[in-house]
């Protein structure tokens, strides 16, 4: 019998987290990441992942269709298209005007994507076509053991309703073969991989007899009569997603999502590596995994706001302010969705939170209360590689071990400037978390992420911070424990300490003050 839970909030089982023998005991912050990891393979199951902690923690879920009733010391979450997600927690000393706390981080990695028709053929291999989600380290891909996962819209025949389902197919289903030294000599003195050409990984052997007719790229009437058999038209027109995709991708996805393949109206699905993340290294000081870039920013976070928040441990309850996170979706691409940086969800959620608490009765409530935020915009950043330590700038160069990395950058790619860097890093050092420093080098260009797009449309002061990471942007990438540890612990700090060391700086609103000697 299948004994597996319905209920989607439930947590999945999952096995010991694999580590070498012999070595140390890892933070027990790495461990729990590692098992997150495991759990959010897309943007859609990194927002589950987070509900199921939440709901866990006591937050109550909340939708933005909902009229609110909010109220001092209540925690609350809601979630956007399923790929992002908002939670936040009021002070039980709420004054309406106060401050947000604000961690922000992304859901979403680099991928190869499913095309709306992903069937392909060559030389009797049945294929899948994929298109690039950001920008990968591509060649990474190759001979890797692909899974797919993502959501699925679900239609039934003869009822009215549609549904949406998550699926994460586990196993080894896809492969993207290299070719062989043999055959291009060249090879490793450079490839540059052509997505279109290369990357359409195999799924199965074109058996037309184990898969059914028309799972071959060719126009579909002329393979019918060569068979002997019917046009296919009575299928394509009973199942559009027939004619556009293979048997074997969806029987696959229908088992998955626990329906018939016909009733597979749509989805938006993803290519992963099925290997799992792990602690490793000599002495279990590393995490290897996928897609750190951003879930390590949305593990800490997400901790840390459950530990600021906890209703026997925390400072919750003297908190005149609000603490809140908010995971956003494409940032890879731009963060120009309704999902993404650049929406409205988070201007949307403040205000609403304002005016739930009473700021309506309260003249400026809203606006005031932006003038005294915090937004950390936490994605990762670049460890010094020591193969490569001329790529980065010599007096910047962030380790694992050593902490968060504050960066910076003159032409605003990143939202901190002195006082925001101040603040954070002041916050670190006064619950004994260390902190580290990063600039690109001059002669060449920097990245950017959530915080300047975050800064500029809700007028927040803004920190950009990220862990230290190896091999952003591979299928597999690298991070320190340590540093998982050190996050969970400086985003805590940030939470808890920032209302009251925001009353002792003085900078807007206080000019006069700047012609007076110090005291």
């Amino acid at each position: 019998p299948d004994t597996r839970s319905t209920d989607p909030l439930a947590r999945p089982h999952s096995e010991s987290t694999r580590m070498a023998p012999g070595g140390g005991e890892p933070p027990q912050e790495a461990v729990d990441a590692v098992a997150y990891f495991n759990e959010a393979w897309t943007p859609y199951h990194a927002v589950l992942a987070t509900c199921r902690r939440l709901v866990d923690a006591g937050y109550e879920e909340i939708n933005e269709r909902d009229a609110w009733e909010l109220k001092p010391g209540g925690k609350y979450f809601f979630t956007r298209n399923m790929s992002a997600v908002c939670a936040f927690a009021v002070g039980g000393s709420y004054v309406p005007g106060s401050g947000f706390v604000v961690v922000g981080a992304h859901t979403d990695s680099p991928c190869p994507k499913l095309k709306p028709n992903t069937k392909a053929t060559s030389e009797r291999f049945l294929q899948v076509r994929t298109q690039n989600y950001g920008g990968g380290l591509w060649y990474t891909w190759f001979d890797r053991d692909l899974g797919v996962a993502g959501r699925v819209v679900i239609k039934r025949a003869g009822v009215d309703k549609a549904r949406h389902a998550l699926v994460k197919i586990d196993r080894p289903v896809m492969r993207i073969p290299s070719l062989a030294i043999h055959l291009n000599r060249e090879m490793n003195n450079g490839f540059a991989v052509n997505f279109q050409q290369h990357m359409s990984p195999i799924i199965a052997n074109a058996a037309e007899a184990a898969l059914g007719v028309g799972s071959v790229d060719a126009p579909e009437p002329k393979r019918a009569k060569a068979d002997g058999g019917s046009d296919g038209g009575d299928a394509s027109e009973k199942n559009a997603a027939a004619a556009r995709h293979h048997p074997a991708i969806l029987e696959l996805v229908a088992e998955a999502a626990g329906c018939d393949p016909t009733d597979v109206a749509d989805f938006d699905l993803q290519l992963c590596d099925v290997q799992p993340s792990t602690i490793g290294g000599a002495k279990n000081e590393y995490i290897f995994s996928g897609r750190l870039d951003n879930l390590a920013s949305c593990f800490a976070s997400l901790t840390a706001l459950i530990d600021a928040t906890d209703d026997e441990r925390s400072t919750l309850a003297d908190e005149t302010g609000i603490r809140m996170l908010v995971h956003y979706d494409h940032e890879e691409v731009g963060s120009d969705s309704a999902q993404g940086a650049g929406s409205s969800m988070t201007e949307d959620a403040m205000r609403r939170v304002c005016r739930a608490l009473g700021g309506d009765d309260v003249e400026g409530a809203c606006e005031r209360s932006r003038r005294k935020s915090f937004i950390v915009s936490a994605d990762m950043a670049h460890a010094v590689h020591p193969n490569y330590a001329d790529k980065h700038e010599p007096g910047h160069r962030p380790r694992f071990g050593d902490g968060v990395v504050i960066k910076h950058n003159a032409n605003q790619r990143y939202a901190t400037d002195a006082v925001t860097a101040w603040l954070f890093r002041e916050l670190g050092e006064r619950a004994g978390v260390p902190v580290q420093e990063f600039v690109v080098r001059s002669d060449l260009g920097c990245g950017s992420t959530i915080g300047p797009i975050l800064s500029t449309r809700t007028g927040i002061r803004t920190v950009d911070v990220g862990v230290a990471q190896l091999s952003m942007h591979s299928v597999r990438e690298m991070c320190g424990c340590d540093d998982v540890k050190h996050s969970v612990a400086h985003f805590t700090a940030v939470y808890e300490g920032f209302t009251k060391l925001d009353e002792t700086l003085m900078v807007d609103g206080a000019v006069g003050n700047l012609c007076r000697p110090c005291d």
